[in-house]
């Protein structure tokens, strides 16, 4: 999929519940012709129910272990930003979420964001526990866990989330018949920030962590979430088909908020400590990060119709 290929992330893309979803991502196919079959409303729900899990479940008995043990304090910096990423992201993007729902046109893709909501809030829930069992932080409650995390971001990600994300989501509780602020919304959520940013951290999350045997707890809920990510996303690349078929000014939404976004979204990709681009982070440069993130993106363009 590009840049320096993980070993583990090609393996586990490559399994049938990563490709049931339909993600155009995981589709050799995409590279040559945009059109591959995607699934329908229904089928992503239908997916949804089969592809359940719980949080309770996960053992992190050992991940504790490894962060008080094996892992360096300068280490559990570093890795701290890529945790704090997805634990407030999964948070405020289960936040967002409500006024996409609701702008839906269709009873189906309600039916469908109504589960992406409750996987959401199943994200933020596994990431606390997370924290929580393994002692990542000093908080032990979920609201100050959050404000303790913040601090590892950086500013581009506020940019992202709190305004170009928020804007777009007040429009639509005022103005939720506004279907090309929905496809501007479906855009930045679906392609950018779950496609791009998240979906590519967590393959190399995982990928590293794998590799260096640590965190296993960790690394199986965070597959699950990787797999409910590419679902929401394989929502996405069938709404935006649709619309990009139905309306020019919807083509053109959708690439007016990727001109708008990517530059943003790529800034979020450095962390603070990072003093210049010649960093790794979980074994990976930026270059290569980025590489993996462009070719997934260009995939489900080309699906789209873009």
């Amino acid at each position: 999929m590009g840049a320096r290929e993980a070993s583990g992330t090609q393996s586990r893309t490559d399994r049938a519940d990563f490709q049931e979803t339909s993600d155009p991502a995981l589709m050799a196919a995409a590279d040559r012709t945009a059109d591959v079959k995607l699934l329908s409303y229904a089928e992503l729900y239908l997916l949804w129910e089969r592809q359940q899990w719980q949080t309770q479940e996960l053992d992190f008995s050992r991940d504790r272990e490894d962060w008080e043990q094996r892992i360096s304090e300068e280490e559990r910096f570093q890795r701290l930003y890529g945790l704090s990423s997805f634990f407030i992201g999964e948070q405020k993007v289960a936040e967002e979420l409500g006024p996409i729902m609701r702008a839906a046109p269709t009873e189906d893709q309600k039916i469908f964001l109504c589960t992406q909501i409750a996987d959401e809030a199943r994200h933020v829930r596994f990431f606390e526990r997370f924290y929580r069992e393994v002692g990542v932080l000093e908080s032990d409650q979920l609201s100050e866990m959050l404000v303790e995390t913040s601090a590892h971001l950086n500013d581009n990600f506020s940019r992202l989330f709190d305004e170009m994300l928020k804007q777009r989501t007040d429009r639509l509780s005022a103005e939720p018949e506004d279907t090309e602020a929905l496809v501007e919304a479906v855009t930045l959520y679906h392609m950018v920030i779950e496609g791009m940013l998240a979906l590519t951290g967590q393959h190399f999350i995982m990928d590293f962590n794998e590799r260096e045997d640590t965190l296993p707890g960790f690394v199986a809920g965070f597959q699950k979430v990787a797999r409910d990510e590419h679902r929401h996303v394989a929502f996405g690349s069938v709404f935006l088909r649709e619309k990009a078929r139905e309306d020019d000014r919807y083509k053109r939404a959708i690439q007016r908020t990727l001109e708008e976004s990517l530059p943003v979204a790529d800034g979020v990709l450095s962390p603070p400590w990072a003093e210049s681009e010649d960093f790794e982070l979980f074994g990976y440069s930026l270059a290569e990060t980025r590489e993996f993130a462009g070719t997934c993106l260009m995939r489900r363009l080309k699906v789209i119709g873009l």
